[in-house]
């Protein structure tokens, strides 16, 4: 295992969010995972957004060690998801790059503030790609990726008060928020949204400890 530094940045709320074009994704309630391909490798490396695992039996075996409740993310990688998108970066030329690290947020029906129920059947959502240039732009990823397992578009247009408020009220059917990007590759921008229903049912889980939660 590699500690990081934080392989994907966390993203601040909708008060940070330029009034401008955006494309907003489902916000899945799971875990964010890391899968990293280089040209003479292929897929080699995967880990949390803090650290980094080979991916062979060795470095798989220590992850499941160092993140009970995530043994199915591996398998599920390599099985469902690692040759469909090796074959959709081969079509695009930033292929070439010197590496490329692709996420996804591990999930299942009910996970939950990064909690899964063991006897679920969960998936990989991909929700970003990272090429030499930064990361792609939410119009790039969705055209070049539509075909795969990706985050689910809830909106498309000028990102606006409006549209957080209706977020937060429930007026979209996501479960968590959504996730709103813009900017072009390498200059992207992103901001998120929480339902209020979502933070509610949080504060109730971490009543304790809701101050912790958050550091």
């Amino acid at each position: 295992m590699a500690r990081t530094e934080l392989v994907y940045p966390k993203i601040p709320g909708s008060g940070a969010a330029p009034l401008e074009r955006c494309v907003a994704f489902d916000k899945y309630d799971g875990t964010n995972l890391h899968w990293v391909w280089e040209p003479e490798l292929g897929w080699y490396a995967f880990g949390t957004r803090r650290d980094r695992f080979d991916l062979d039996d060795d470095g798989i075996a220590k992850f499941n060690v160092a993140h009970p409740g995530l043994e199915e993310a591996a398998p599920l990688f390599l099985d469902s998801l690692a040759d469909s998108l090796t074959t959709a970066l081969e079509a695009q030329a930033f292929y070439d790059s010197s590496e490329i690290i692709a996420f996804t947020e591990f999930v299942g029906p009910n996970s939950f503030a990064g909690k899964h129920k063991t006897d679920e059947p969960k998936q990989l959502v991909l929700f970003d790609v990272q090429v030499a240039a930064g990361f792609l732009a939410p119009d790039v990823f969705v055209d070049h990726f539509s075909d795969l397992p990706i985050a689910r578009v809830v909106y498309r247009g000028k990102l606006t008060g409006k549209f957080a408020t209706d977020v937060r009220e429930g007026r979209f059917e996501v479960t968590e928020g959504v996730v709103c990007k813009g900017g072009e590759t390498g200059e992207t921008w992103m901001v998120k949204i929480k339902t209020n229903d979502y933070m509610d049912r949080l504060k109730e889980s971490f009543a304790n400890d809701w101050e912790n939660y958050w550091e």
